[in-house]
């Protein structure tokens, strides 16, 4: 079985993690979530950076003792990992004693090499990157990343001789070009390199907070080179010869771009000096920026990941951040685009259709769908390809792009549904056949795109695959196969059930996701249900027309529906009973329509309707809501339906 060990940068713990940090481990996961959906064996590798002199102020900020105030944090960062879904195999400290042992005997083989020497150190130094700067890495005689002066330092050290390895990294990059990922990336690196590297300090003094040089029990080595070395202590290095030899080298570093130089210059020169095989791969993310600037915790630009988990579950907000910000740029978030992307592509789209499928399924064939010997539809070859396209995308780590490939293929069926019109096709006891074909080609279509989401969304894919009859409801994704789950399979007399459930994604209204005021007005999520509205049918109309104002004009909610049943009401010449697909349920609505319009010329269409009125009955039959008509100068109604249908599809908001 082919292996691949992923790891991602470890984190300081002098406060909880924001969401750039939630990023970085949600795309992580989603690649190792990936691969083992592929059949590749997997080991997913994160952990915290302890010896980090920010780490020890905080602690002694809050009178604790370093290590104590660490095994706190620890459960903390767990906590936020476990709660969003983050599918680590190991988790690693930089103050666990394998690491340290690793450390130990790496920067002794280093020491061996004859690649350390003892001097002085006089320059920048920025105590939040906790990194040497030289005059050309400010930008105003600040860190570009913490826009704050370093501070000017002359101490004892001990120099790793970068300088020796200069044309071997430059060789490195040479042979392998896809070393470090994205492009952009490479190009900085190399510029870098060219530019000519100088030795850097690989020890502090002065400092008990770490791990002691082996040469020098004086000094500790410096935090950066400690942190690189958890990949190998993680791995076994130094401990473990075997679980070393099975996993090392890396096959991907996933990083932020504004640690490049030292994961991609340093650490690779270490390894060079020690004899070690090089990572095969980096790759440099992006930044979360928020109004305009990376989340930072020293620049008070952060937003807690829990937020959003906790007023929508984890899903949503990983399916956000691997769709919307493509893996190696910067993006952006804001609560207002979380929700309006949440609103279209769960609830309107995919959830939309996982609705519509299990509602016709249970209409037509009380959910128990048999396939039958007829020819499968163009969903089939349209699945196919979709499966082609995302196992290209996510192969190269092009998140967003395999996202988007399966989200064709649910637009594809929601098409599909539309053209072949089932409900029409039902009415029709010849065409069972044809109705059973169709029904099975949906919900094979449904199976498929939440088997390739699954990476993205583990739970709620979990209970799509359960609402399709393929797994039981709750059952685990981790035992799905790519190979095995991503091809269509509907053979003739193959059987499944169907399970009706609560929305997936219930739409999100105005005002769910407000200020807080008391977060130096940064928008956080209400903690409240989303709106649940109803609606009755229209009074007749009054004689005079007084005016209303705006406020009163903006309590009215019109949305977009989608007719999928429509039928006489007995006894009544004006009246139809239309069932409405609202993006996130079915809705009865009675309407004055019926000498304008056949039943049959409705199923299908979109019109516009009043979607907070109280519900009535007319004609005995309860309607919650009110389709929009204007009328004709012979008086007939004309129904106000959407121009775009694929822009605003059921569920829009009409403003």
């Amino acid at each position: 079985m082919p292996k691949f060990y992923l790891t991602t940068a470890i984190d300081y713990v002098n406060s909880r993690p924001h969401l750039g940090t939630a990023y970085e481990k949600i795309a992580a996961d989603v690649i190792a979530r990936y691969k083992r959906l592929c059949g590749v064996e997997t080991r997913f590798m994160m952990g915290n950076d302890e010896h980090s002199q920010n780490v020890f102020q905080r602690a002694r900020e809050l009178n604790k003792e370093p290590l104590a105030f660490c095994d706190e944090m620890e459960s903390a960062f767990r906590e936020v990992w476990r709660r969003l879904d983050i599918s680590f195999d190991d988790f690693i400290r930089t103050t666990e004693s394998r690491h340290r042992v690793a450390v130990t005997t790496l920067v002794s083989r280093i020491a061996e090499a004859g690649d350390i020497y003892e001097g002085f150190y006089e320059g920048w130094y920025c105590v939040s990157c906790e990194a040497f700067k030289q005059e050309k890495d400010l930008i105003d005689g600040k860190c570009t990343v913490h826009q704050k002066s370093p501070d000017w330092i002359k101490e004892k050290n001990y120099f790793f001789r970068l300088s020796r390895y200069q044309e071997r990294l430059r060789s490195h990059y040479e042979q392998h070009p896809a070393f470090l990922e994205p492009q952009s990336r490479r190009n900085e690196i190399l510029r870098l390199i060219e530019a000519g590297l100088e030795d850097i300090s690989v020890s502090r003094t002065g400092q008990s907070w770490g791990i002691p040089l082996p040469s020098d029990p004086e000094s500790v080595v410096y935090v950066w080179v400690d942190a690189l070395i958890n990949y190998a202590s993680a791995v076994g290095y130094g401990v473990d010869d075997s679980l070393f030899e099975k996993w090392w080298p890396a096959d991907l570093h996933v990083i932020g771009k504004d640690i490049t130089r030292f994961h991609c210059v340093v650490w690779p020169a270490m390894l060079m000096s020690a004899g070690l095989s090089l990572p095969r791969q980096v790759f440099g993310h992006g930044w979360v920026h928020w109004q305009g600037q990376k989340m930072s915790k020293s620049l008070g630009t952060v937003v807690d990941p829990l937020e959003a988990a906790d007023r929508l579950g984890p899903d949503p907000l990983r399916f956000y951040l691997a769709k919307e910000i493509a893996f190696g740029q910067d993006g952006d978030f804001t609560w207002e685009r979380f929700r309006d992307r949440y609103n279209v592509d769960l609830a309107n789209n995919f959830g939309n259709l996982v609705s519509r499928v299990v509602s016709m399924a249970h209409r037509y064939r009380q959910g128990r769908l048999i396939v039958p010997a007829r020819e499968p539809g163009p969903l089939a070859s349209i699945a196919t390809d979709t499966v082609s396209a995302y196992r290209r995308a996510m192969d190269g780590y092009a998140l967003q792009q395999g996202i988007e490939a399966v989200l064709s293929l649910v637009d594809a069926t929601n098409e599909y549904i539309a053209t072949v019109e089932p409900w029409a096709v039902a009415k029709d006891p010849t065409r069972s056949d044809e109705l059973d074909r169709q029904l099975c080609d949906m919900a094979e279509s449904v199976r498929i795109a939440a088997t390739l989401l699954s990476p993205v969304m583990p739970s709620a894919c979990r209970e799509v695959l359960g609402r399709v009859g393929t797994v039981a409801v709750g059952d685990s994704v981790d035992e799905l196969d790519l190979d095995r789950d991503g091809v269509w399979a509907t053979l003739p007399g193959a059987e499944r059930c169907l399970v009706k459930g609560p929305a997936l994604w219930p739409r999100l209204e105005e005002g769910v996701l407000t200020m807080n005021e008391n977060a130096d007005q940064q928008p956080v999520p209400e903690k409240k249900e989303p709106v649940s509205v109803v609606a009755e049918t229209p009074s007749s109309d009054a004689s005079e027309e007084p005016l209303i104002s705006i406020d009163e004009f903006f309590k009215v909610e019109l949305r977009v529906g989608r007719v999928v049943l429509a039928e006489a009401i007995p006894k009544s010449k004006k009246l139809l009973r239309l069932e409405v697909e609202t993006g996130s349920g079915i809705r009865q609505i009675v309407s004055g329509i019926a000498k304008s319009y056949t039943p049959e010329s409705l199923v299908g269409r979109h019109v516009v309707y009043v979607a907070n009125l109280k519900p009535a009955k007319l004609m005995g039959i309860e309607s919650n809501g009110m389709v929009l008509a204007a009328t004709d100068v012979n008086g007939e109604a004309v129904l106000i339906e959407p121009e775009d249908v694929p822009r605003a599809p059921a569920g829009s908001e009409v403003k």
